[in-house]
């Protein structure tokens, strides 16, 4: 699926039909706002989409394959190069966003040497400068170091909700990315390029990011969900839904809970990093043959659970589902400390100094805990890499298609691998939250096949797979019993429950006479 992302002339080659006339207005709002402003044209947009997750939760770091899909809701970036740097030796960004009371407008000189990015402060354009640094990294390993950007004018438009588990850093990082790399003269960024780079510049901000959503963001196609694989490299496939009756759909209800992965990081989405990392190498130490290294390889830290499953079973001619079926029983018999594992615990396990832990796990973000739960951290990631696999093969594999006209027994199965991920998430990996719990509680009492979190967790959204003759049910379900017990506003009530396609990742649309 690699190649390079698409130029678009027209706004049906990015939204659906029934998403067309409200795009329409949105971007015309975007192109208008962008001339008041700046006093001249934008010469193209950059558009990168929010995404959710069917299946594959907080695995993509441990490197196992995930199943993501893009959505409707998206950033977009208008940009100009029309403007001069005002000192020597710097470039100009000058970024606005038509929300510009919540996100104020800067103004930045910007060396030509360094991006610098105080990943302490949470600030709206540190996303924007982290998909600069790393576009600015590609573009001079290209083209050398002497290689000088374009000073940018940016108008920015984000429908995916902040904090909501649809991935609105990582469209963000990417379109920004993306946004760099045209206006200094790239006509083909090819998306494994784009993806690659969008992940590791997500982690400038103070995230430990997969890589997820940054390949969901790029390289979703409209129609088909999308395999998302980390080993041996980098790579993402379409993956087709059976036709089902009754028909299925996915709906996505947002708890209204924000969950800020760089903000709460040292206690939630990092620590889990973190506590993933020091499993692989206190499993690695204790089930591999004396002195084998762990291998360095794409994990946030640089090593992953996925390495040492790897130097396991080096050999094996057992099958993947097989693999992790043994991992399952291993991970039981060797982290027994149902209550975590002290720093020096994991020191002592691993055979290394109790610094050379904190250098190797605990120094590139701040993380915050007494015991680290290596053992439940594990056995999610093993279990959950194996539903990922269980929920591929129902439909893939010919002989579990469904065969009759009525698909309800093989609906009810995709929903009980949904409802198993989400039973662990909130029990073994602990990401989930009451709200989110309760969610998922009354939209399958209303009739969904399978509810769970999707995204980051503690807070955010959650996902459901529902037969398209109950969707009006289940909205009503969780209007009546959830939404009418918060106070919410009209706009929040409107956009709290989505019924989701899957949609087309990144599209560079070019401008004529700054217009679509």
């Amino acid at each position: 699926m690699s190649g390079p992302v698409p130029t678009v002339t027209a706004l049906q080659d990015i939204y659906t039909q029934q998403a067309l006339a409200d795009q329409t207005v949105r971007w015309n709002k975007l192109l208008d706002k962008f001339q008041a402003l700046y006093g001249n044209p934008a010469q193209f947009v950059s558009r990168s989409p929010g995404r959710v997750n069917i299946i594959g939760e907080h695995i993509d770091y441990s490197l196992y394959s995930v199943l993501p899909m893009g959505m409707t809701s998206d950033v977009i970036l208008a940009v100009s190069t029309n403007l001069e740097p005002s000192q020597d030796g710097t470039y100009k960004i000058k970024l606005a966003n038509v929300d510009n009371e919540r996100f104020p407008t800067r103004e930045f000189d910007v060396s030509y040497s360094e991006v610098e990015i105080d990943a302490t402060i949470h600030e709206w354009t540190n996303y924007f400068k982290s998909g600069l640094r790393g576009a600015l990294q590609l573009l001079r390993k290209k083209y050398g170091d002497d290689f000088k950007p374009k000073s940018m004018e940016v108008l920015m438009d984000g429908t995916v909700p902040a904090g909501g588990g649809l991935s609105s850093s990582a469209a963000f990082v990417s379109a920004s990315a993306l946004a760099v790399m045209v206006a200094n003269g790239e006509r083909d960024v090819d998306k494994k390029a784009l993806t690659e780079v969008a992940i590791v510049s997500e982690r400038a901000v103070g995230v430990n990011s997969g890589g997820m959503d940054q390949s969901a963001s790029v390289f979703s196609e409209r129609g088909s969900a999308l395999l998302v694989s980390f080993t041996p490299s980098l790579s993402a496939r379409p993956v087709y839904f059976p036709k089902t009756n009754p028909e299925l759909c996915f709906m996505v209800a947002q708890s209204f809970v924000t969950s800020n992965k760089q903000e709460t990081g040292p206690i939630h989405y990092n620590l889990r990093v973190v506590e993933c990392s020091m499993a692989a190498a206190y499993l690695n130490a204790k089930l591999c043959p004396k002195g084998t290294e762990l291998p360095k390889d794409a994990g946030p830290l640089g090593v992953s659970i996925r390495g040492f499953h790897q130097n396991y079973f080096q050999d094996t001619q057992k099958s993947m589902p097989e693999q992790l079926t043994e991992l399952i029983e291993l991970t039981k018999s060797t982290l027994t400390q149902e209550q975590g594992y002290t720093v020096e615990e994991v020191a002592s396990g691993i055979g290394i100094s109790v610094e050379d832990v904190k250098a190797r796990f605990m120094s590139s973000f701040p993380v915050r805990g007494e015991y680290f739960k290596l053992r439940q951290r594990a056995l999610h990631v093993f279990t959950e890499a194996l539903r990922v696999l269980q929920f591929l093969s129902l439909l893939e594999d010919p002989a579990q298609a469904p065969d009759s006209e009525h698909t309800i027994e093989y609906n009810t199965k995709l929903g009980k691998l949904m409802n198993e991920t989400q039973d662990s998430c909130r029990d073994v990996y602990e990401c989930s939250c009451p709200e989110i719990d309760e969610l998922c509680k009354i939209a399958r009492s209303a009739g969904s096949y399978g509810s769970r979190l999707t995204g980051a967790g503690w807070g955010g959204c959650s996902v459901h797979l529902v037969p398209a003759d109950k969707v009006e049910d289940i909205k009503k379900a969780l209007l009546d019993q959830y939404y009418s017990k918060r106070k919410l506003s009209e706009k929040d009530l409107e956009g709290a429950i989505v019924v989701s396609r899957p949609m087309n990742g990144s599209a560079v649309y070019k401008l004529k006479d700054g217009k679509i």
